[in-house]
């Protein structure tokens, strides 16, 4: 059984379905939960997703059951060179490599990680803090003093959206104020303490956000949503410490601890004058425009597929994964008594035919 729903996962995957694929993957995983090939099969799943963060988990899963996979660690590395994380990337490439030494793709990422690396360093170095000489002439006729001061880098380009934050003592929330981007057009990344946030729309140039972070965030526990008007993303930090401001400074002091002996502390929002805020009621609105956001056209249709998937029981699910599969996805049924014990024949639109591709 876990055999053919690997096939039937597969053949989704070929044909572009990816949330299908998943979904047959971790159903043969839970008949067969030892199988590395099965993990490794959703990790590349997650990739075409981009749910870089779940792929890495699910390779970890196929190197752990076993760790001659080197389709595992090519994954991995591709996953993680999306999130950022550039040296575990090299890693895992390395041991691919070793695992398949004749595989030229490994020695090609690994340049790309060197080289990645490389240019994170020299733009930390740059952008972040730089030493610049400065030559004093004093009043007095004495000869000029050579010093040298630090100066964080200035950018003087208006952002094209504006973006603001508060926290709380687990959370940091950005919002980004882009108005009416689809959500196909907004790409997040999350690393150990650097967000990247790239919008890009058609005929204009794409929008770039990428702060090295002030601390420590866990990337697997981060999340964002694109509402009608705004971006919102949650940062899970990874200690509970207050952040003076967004981004990283080696200007900034001792860092306090946030106090957490009450889970009902409100957040605090930077600013220079004092605001009284009702971060709930604030919070209740958010979720309540996640709900009411109106979708249009294909969109609104896989939302409704999507929350009818979500809320059904066991055989409402085998039936939609049976039936869209077996038609070529032109059939999706939610009767299971209907569609379990035969196989489901493809039915095309009135004024259409249904013609099968010779391969």
């Amino acid at each position: 059984m876990a055999s053919d729903l690997e096939a039937k996962a597969r053949e989704a995957f070929i044909d572009d379905h990816f949330e299908l694929a998943i979904d047959l993957y971790s159903q043969a995983i839970s008949l067969n939960p030892n199988s590395a090939e099965l993990f490794a099969g959703r990790a590349q799943a997650n990739i075409k997703l981009r749910n870089f963060t779940e792929a890495v988990a699910d390779a970890n899963k196929a190197i752990g059951l076993d760790p001659a996979n080197a389709k595992a660690y090519y994954r991995k590395g591709m996953a993680c060179i999306e999130l950022e994380e550039y040296a575990t990337a090299k890693t895992a490439f390395e041991t691919g490599a070793s695992l398949a030494p004749g595989d030229s793709r490994f020695t090609d990422m690994i340049k790309e990680c060197e080289q990645r690396i490389a240019e994170e360093a020299q733009e930390l170095s740059t952008h972040i803090v730089g030493k610049v000489p400065d030559v004093m002439i004093p009043n007095n006729g004495s000869p000029p003093v050579d010093r040298t001061r630090e100066e964080t880098a200035n950018f003087s380009t208006k952002p094209r959206y504006r973006h603001e934050f508060y926290q709380k003592p687990e959370e940091v929330v950005i919002t980004i104020f882009a108005k009416g981007i689809p959500a196909d057009r907004v790409v997040i990344d999350f690393g150990e303490q650097i967000l990247s946030a790239t919008i890009e729309v058609p005929g204009e140039d794409a929008y770039h956000f990428q702060p090295r972070l002030f601390g420590k965030i866990i990337p697997a526990k981060c999340r964002y949503v694109v509402l009608s008007t705004k971006i919102e993303i949650r940062l899970v930090k990874a200690e509970a410490i207050h952040w003076p401001s967004l981004e990283y400074s080696k200007d900034v002091a001792v860092q306090k601890v946030i106090a957490s002996s009450s889970g009902n502390q409100k957040p605090t929002y930077p600013t220079s004058k004092p605001k009284r805020v009702d971060w709930d009621k604030l919070e209740a609105q958010v979720k309540k425009e996640e709900k009411d956001e109106k979708l249009d056209g294909d969109a609104a249709l896989n939302k409704f597929f999507r929350d009818i998937y979500k809320d059904a029981d066991e055989d409402t699910r085998r039936a939609m994964s049976k039936s869209f599969v077996e038609s070529n996805g032109t059939v999706l049924s939610t009767n299971w008594k209907e569609v379990g014990s035969k196989k489901v024949e493809g039915s095309a639109p009135d004024g259409m035919e249904l013609k099968k591709w010779e391969i």
